[in-house]
């Protein structure tokens, strides 16, 4: 059994899912892998449970009923995780946005390099690394961070960011039962709680892809809710 476990949620990702876990398994540092799958009706699962025989004692599957969303997979994973008792739990996307050599970067910065909460960045120093994304696309994420970090004074460069590393001991702390959020606004508010919870966070650079398998699960209710959902963070401040 590894120390760390990377979780990856899935819907409908059937063109990637196999490709992604050997290439995790495939880095140098052992990795385990947690799919998270929301019913995919494209065989997902069935890709993973076939997988899973090769691979028996790194690699497990969690299949939820329906189509949650993103943050109450991760939530489901982050219990499975704590069950276990993985040390570091990383959050990673199915479809090579997230490249798998970057996951040793993110478990060192916390091993060590002390860091409690390690994120994949795409806009360090204001620098952007993103490749085949719109410009549309680019300037809304871009400036949803700016905007975060105007609103809720964290330091943090790129607060949606969904590649992050946590220590156990910052998913021990945060109440993940009372997290509000399910798409991006998940991503800040988890960011958001570390901080008031004065974890020390880190970014690491790294060069964001956009997928070219699949298809995107971005919406515009996945975007009000982060826009107007950090304004209510900034209010409540950290409920308990």
């Amino acid at each position: 059994m590894s120390d760390a476990l990377v979780i990856i949620p899935t819907y409908n990702e059937k063109e990637n899912i196999e490709a992604i876990i050997r290439a995790t398994f495939n880095q140098k540092k052992e990795f385990d892998i947690l799919v998270v799958d929301d019913n995919s009706p494209d065989g997902t699962s069935e890709i993973v449970e076939r997988l899973i025989t090769e691979f028996p004692n790194q690699l497990f599957i969690e299949k939820r009923k329906g189509k949650n969303g993103l943050g109450t997979a991760y939530i489901h994973g982050f219990k499975w995780a704590l069950s276990k008792k993985y040390e570091y739990i990383i959050e990673m996307d199915a479809d090579f946005s997230h490249n798998p050599k970057d996951l040793i970067r993110l478990y060192n910065a916390c091993t060590k390099n002390n860091a409690d909460v390690s994120i994949g960045s795409r806009y360090v120093n204001n620098q952007v690394n993103v490749v085949n994304w719109d410009i549309k696309r680019l300037l809304l994420s871009y400036f949803a961070s700016k905007y975060v970090r105007f609103i809720t004074r964290i330091p943090v460069f790129d607060t949606t960011a969904g590649f992050v590393c946590w220590n156990r001991k910052v998913l021990e702390t945060i109440k993940l039962d009372k997290i509000k959020f399910v798409g991006y606004a998940f991503q800040i508010e988890m960011k958001f709680k570390a901080w008031k919870h004065k974890f020390n966070i880190k970014e690491v650079s790294v060069v964001f892809t956009d997928r070219d398998l699949g298809t995107s699960k971005m919406s515009g209710n996945i975007v009000s809710e982060a826009l107007f959902g950090v304004i209510k963070m900034r209010l409540k401040g950290l409920p308990k």
